[in-house]
């Protein structure tokens, strides 16, 4: 006889009862994915801390550098000039008049009718410039046309020294041909163009690029300019509008000229030590407070964090701690404290006392450098202790990787278990199938037997 569905031959509640141990067998399943779940929560927490660490590093890293410490700042009470300022600049003022822009030179060529008609065929451009220097430009298998020379300059190397474009006078012949030097100033000027080894019997393309400075030609020049400046009535001279080195570590910005006098005011900013100071305790008490936040414990909810007891994040929390501890020998601060910072013995989070820090670096300057970016300062203490976190051999690298074997070897047993689970719920059902035969082959047995004992009766009793 045969069953179409387990339990209709036996009238018992096998389906059921195989969905029940599927399920009693699935709570192994379960108690893998549990732990998955918690690897993957730890694969991210891990991450999480990487980010905060690297934030510590980058600004105990500006903690470090020179540039950091006495910085300056520059105002100017004219528009002709902007000026910026290193830490290498004097504070002091200086009175700037600025007679001249630099410019670069532009030469033009005479005017062709047709800019794309191609002049001869070949040749070699050649282009000296003042500083003494030679490049050459290839025409072979290049369109010699105005246009075609146009594309050919402007993608040729840098070094060639010009750019190109096309002017249009509207006359008879209006596409003239303007070269204009790629960077200001006298010695970046062209001193001569040659053209040589064109096909043109009349040598077409010289006569219409050819130039040699001071001599009549077809090419019309604007000269290169320097800007010329007085500073404190001393007289300077440069090849473009970017001045530095007239004032130690000062560049100025030239913008307009004419002579009119303007005051450069160089002063100290302190702003820029101090922000760097509060940016790194911003970096420091965010690693703790995510540490905290990874590790704390609910104890209502009786339930972990991603981190709660973790190794990794102990470690972090305390040497970074540790890497706290320093002082100077000798000088008027030598703590931490002395400057404004302090730790809170509460939340193991730093605070800042703003007014004490602006004095400490107002007055003592040297002693906050000395502490901060000194030999064995707080900045060398950090860069140290958050490299051994990072990097493909760090401490958060090592547990990543440990981290992610584990999810490979739980997903590996997920999977090995389902095979498993699968094959037993399938030797369930083929003994369920049979068990459903034999009762229903049993309960067909029985029905016959019963009709047949009442058969008998009704005869006997007639």
């Amino acid at each position: 006889m045969a069953v179409s569905s387990i339990g209709v031959g036996s009238g018992l509640p096998l389906d059921e009862l195989l969905t029940d141990l599927r399920n009693s067998e699935n709570q192994a399943l379960s108690l893998i994915q549990t732990k998955q779940v918690s690897a993957q929560n730890r694969l991210s927490a891990y991450g999480k801390i990487q980010s905060s660490i690297e934030a510590l590093k980058t600004a105990a890293e500006k903690l470090g550098k020179d540039e950091t410490y006495g910085a300056l700042k520059t105002s100017a009470s004219s528009d002709a000039f902007t000026a910026s300022a290193t830490n290498k600049a004097i504070a002091g003022q200086y009175d700037i008049q600025v007679q001249t822009l630099a410019s670069a030179q532009t030469l033009v060529a005479g005017g062709v009718a047709d800019r794309s008609q191609a002049i001869g065929q070949g040749g070699v451009l050649t282009i000296k410039l003042a500083d003494g220097t030679e490049h050459t430009l290839d025409l072979e298998g290049v369109d010699t046309s105005i246009d075609g020379l146009l594309a050919a300059i402007n993608n040729a190397d840098p070094s060639l020294g010009v750019r190109a474009t096309v002017l249009n006078d509207g006359s008879e012949n209006p596409h003239r041909l303007m070269l204009t030097s790629t960077s200001t100033g006298t010695d970046a000027a062209v001193t001569s163009i040659e053209v040589t080894g064109n096909s043109d019997p009349e040598n077409a393309l010289q006569a219409l690029l050819g130039f040699e400075a001071g001599v009549a030609g077809n090419m019309q020049e604007q000269a290169a300019s320097n800007a010329s400046l007085t500073i404190n009535g001393i007289a300077v001279t440069s090849q473009t509008n970017q001045v530095e080195g007239a004032i130690e570590g000062v560049t100025l910005n030239l913008a307009k000229a004419g002579g009119e006098s303007g005051t450069l005011k160089v002063q100290r900013d302190d702003s820029a030590t101090t922000q760097t100071i509060k940016d790194f305790v911003t970096a420091y008490n965010n690693l703790q407070n995510t540490i905290k936040s990874l590790t704390s414990y609910d104890v209502d909810a009786q339930q972990g964090s991603a981190l709660t007891g973790d190794t990794l994040a102990r470690r972090a929390q305390a040497q970074s701690r540790d890497a706290l501890n320093g002082y100077l020998s000798e000088g008027t601060l030598r703590t931490l404290s002395q400057m404004g910072i302090t730790t809170n013995p509460s939340s193991g989070l730093l605070e800042t006392d703003n007014d004490k820090l602006a004095a400490a670096v107002k007055d003592h300057l040297g002693d906050v450098r000395q502490l901060l970016a000194g030999e064995n300062g707080l900045a060398k203490r950090f860069t140290q202790m958050t490299g051994n976190f990072l990097g493909s051999t760090g401490y958060i690298q090592t547990a990543k990787d440990g981290t992610d074997r584990n999810i490979k070897d739980l997903q590996k047993q997920y999977d090995d278990t389902s095979t498993r689970i699968d094959a037993k719920m399938e030797n369930y059902r083929r003994q369920f199938t049979a068990l459903d035969s034999m009762m229903a082959q049993m309960s067909s047995v029985s029905s016959y037997l019963t009709q047949q004992l009442s058969m008998l009766g009704n005869l006997n009793e007639k």
